[in-house]
């Protein structure tokens, strides 16, 4: 078996999971998730780690509600108990104000996810675009 089969076979074991592309070449892993799934990014961090593998830099689109929690902005996962801190990208920094002005009403948040070493510590979503 290759690592890029291994890979795919864990992640499409995953509930929520619609569709997985594995390219060892790229060392880049897509995973397509079902409508009202309730897996986290940091899940499949896990069992990508569980393989043997370190997680990267993640791009997630995410849909929820904007909210100011404790004076940061944060977005409350529809369909879920999760709730994802927000944080500036540094590639596009207007994308954060952009967000800050549609506080209290759902969007569709883009942006990437970077793990931390032990895969456990909260994990800000960098917002890239709001939709």
């Amino acid at each position: 078996m290759t690592c890029a089969h291994v890979v795919n076979v864990a992640l499409k074991k995953v509930a929520g999971v619609e569709s997985v592309d594995v390219s060892l070449n790229k060392g880049l892993a897509t995973v397509k998730l079902k409508p009202g799934n309730t897996v986290s990014v940091p899940q499949l961090w896990q069992l990508i780690h569980e393989k043997g593998y370190t997680p990267k830099a993640t791009t997630v689109s995410v849909r929820g509600d904007l909210a100011n929690i404790q004076g940061r902005l944060q977005l409350k996962v529809s369909g879920t108990s999760q709730t994802l801190a927000l944080a500036v990208d540094p590639k596009n920094a207007s994308a954060y104000g952009e967000a800050q002005k549609k506080l209290g009403r759902s969007a569709i948040i883009e942006g990437v996810m970077v793990p931390t070493k032990d895969l456990k510590a909260s994990v800000p979503l960098q917002i890239s675009q709001v939709k």
